[in-house]
């Protein structure tokens, strides 16, 4: 099988460099006409240049396929929309939103200025609602669409100094919980991706302490974000981890849990004496939505 994008329009924010590079370049080599968005700042979202973008529009061109930059950024709807109408005037449509575009601000909580909370969370959370928000009616218009969110490591498992950045990277999940859900009648498959590669906004991390940069390649993840936008993915709804070497699901849990008769009187100190049953992960079990959770909770009560 060969996964192609001919006749598809693709937007990739934050396609500059690293990720969102690769993702743009993987695109454009199967036939997607890519709209390659990036502001060309810094990694803290200072600073405006348009040469990272048309970089990335040449390099795709040099090789057959067909591109066009936006230098708009994802953290005012107006621009947001105008990425997304980008595409439309370039290509007629867009049927792939890759919400890439991203900041690092990283302080411990006690040190952050709410200022750098607040614009990390307009980025990579509002700036995944603003593109998404402008591409949705068009996919349901065409009965089509793949989107993307962006998500990390760092959100769903914590990590120090990026309270900010943690918090905005679940909150994407969150958007496509529901999203994925609302947008099933009309085949829009919504997915969310935890990447990890060597690129300059991981470097702050530290994490090339522990990994060879050169075995954490952006090529690895690419791959995976390159089958997630295709026809060929139907399976929507997912959060897929990809790094070097290594893929998975990963899911939102309950553990069995404990029941009592919801009768009776409870009491912190009866909540104390359960509190090893509620917090062991007991046969943990996924849920599709919330009302199936409170479907299986009541049945194992009747």
């Amino acid at each position: 099988m060969t996964i192609s994008f001919n006749g598809r329009v693709a937007v990739v924010t934050g396609a500059g460099h690293g990720l969102g590079k690769s993702y743009a370049l993987a695109l454009g080599a199967r036939g997607a006409r890519v709209v390659v968005n990036d502001i060309g700042g810094a990694i803290d979202g200072s600073g405006h240049s348009g040469t990272p973008a048309d970089a990335v529009v040449e390099e795709i061109r040099a090789a057959g396929g067909e591109a066009v930059a936006n230098y708009d950024s994802v953290a005012d709807p107006e621009s947001a929309a105008n990425i997304v109408q980008t595409g439309i005037d370039a290509f007629g449509q867009v049927d792939i939103v890759i919400n890439n575009a991203g900041i690092v601000r990283d302080k411990s909580f006690h040190k952050m200025t709410l200022e750098d909370y607040e614009f990390v969370a307009r980025v990579h959370y509002l700036g995944s609602v603003y593109v998404t928000h402008a591409a949705y009616p068009h996919m349901r218009e065409a009965n089509y669409g793949r989107i993307l969110m962006v998500s990390s490591n760092s959100g769903i498992y914590g990590n120090f100094g990026q309270t900010n950045y943690s918090a905005a990277k679940m909150a994407v999940v969150g958007f496509m919980n529901t999203l994925k859900i609302e947008g099933a009648r009309n085949n829009i498959v919504v997915n969310a991706l935890a990447p990890l590669a060597a690129t300059r906004i991981a470097e702050p991390s530290g994490i090339f302490n522990t990994y060879d940069p050169e075995l954490v390649t952006t090529d690895a993840v690419a791959a995976m974000v390159t089958y997630l936008v295709s026809e060929e993915c139907t399976d929507s709804g997912n959060i897929v981890a990809a790094t070097a070497g290594y893929y998975s699901r990963i899911q939102i849990v309950e553990s069995e849990g404990v029941r009592v008769d919801p009768r009776a009187e409870m009491t912190p100190d009866r909540i104390a004496e359960l509190w090893p049953q509620i917090h062991e992960m007991r046969n943990p079990q996924p849920y599709e939505d919330a009302l199936s959770n409170l479907t299986a909770v009541m049945a194992k009560e009747d």
